[in-house]
């Protein structure tokens, strides 16, 4: 009588075995209601599960899907943006910042008025917003347009709101506001009539860039212009930039800020200069 199969033995850790137990019960691959990896290596040899690389996406590729999933996210489609998520937190060639951001979107929970939010995105659809901050106090918004951004690890909603009392920016960008999500524990959400705005306001600046920041500047999307200046030695880039708020834009600014010189407009030129005399008198105090 012959025998039915051949054996053979796996030299693997505990945590390798548990891992090859998961994909063969992923794969449906029991013997009764437990993993079989035997079934698995089977099915590999007859060529039934196909083997493939986990490390060779180009960082075009992986650049295209995560723009593709912030841009879903941007406008409501969450369960769409998740699938783009989980696709891209299975490659190996993820880098750790990418990664870090991508389980934040995840960890981060979609509330009732989150996704009433989302819809009026959608719709591009104006809206009145109510709620109370961090420190109770209460907020209405009539809001005209909004887009749900990552910064530094956190979801906020940017709008351009009617309201401007309370804006601490420039007074062109007074109808700008950036509402972080976390801090919204409950919110009353209602239609408004009237016209959806095309786009948050924004401001041209102008930065010229020194030094190893100069080679090293990698082009942004609100970007308008990206050359280098003839005839400076040491070679400097020029670049002018569209912003919506000085806040964020400051925020990025001041980790360059010894080789980045905010050229024009003098508004923003100027209230850096504050933040960096405000900096110097600390430090001397």
């Amino acid at each position: 009588m012959g025998r039915r199969g051949q054996s053979i033995t796996l030299s693997i850790s505990d945590s390798d075995k548990a891992q090859l137990e998961q994909i063969a019960a992923e794969q449906g691959m029991l013997w009764g209601d437990r993993p079989n990896i035997s079934r698995l290596v089977e099915a590999i040899a007859r060529r039934e599960l196909l083997i493939g690389r986990n490390n060779d996406w180009s960082n075009d590729r992986i650049l295209a899907l995560h723009q593709a999933m912030r841009s879903l996210t941007d406008t409501g489609q969450i369960d769409q943006a998740q699938i783009i998520d989980n696709l891209l937190l299975d490659r190996s060639e993820l880098t750790l910042p990418l990664r870090n951001e991508i389980e934040t979107l995840l960890a981060t929970p979609t509330v009732p008025w989150r996704a009433e939010i989302d819809q009026y995105i959608r719709r591009q659809e104006p809206f009145q917003l109510t709620y109370r901050d961090a420190t109770d106090r209460p907020w209405t918004f009539t809001i005209r347009y909004a887009r749900i951004t990552l910064r530094e690890k956190r979801q906020y909603l940017e709008c351009w709101c009617e309201e401007t009392d309370g804006n601490q920016d420039l007074p062109e960008l007074q109808h700008n506001w950036n509402l972080r999500l976390d801090r919204i524990s409950d919110a009353a959400i209602t239609s408004v009539r009237g016209q959806w705005h095309p786009m948050l306001d924004e401001i041209e600046v102008e930065l010229h860039l020194l030094k190893g920041l100069a080679f090293a500047y990698e082009a942004k999307t609100e970007d308008i212009i990206n050359n280098w200046l003839a005839d400076r030695n040491p070679p400097i880039r020029r670049v002018v930039r569209k912003i919506s708020n000085t806040f964020w834009f400051f925020r990025e600014g001041l980790r360059y800020a010894e080789d980045c010189v905010i050229v024009t407009p003098e508004s923003v030129r100027e209230r850096f200069k504050q933040k960096v005399r405000s900096l110097y008198e600390h430090y001397e105090l």
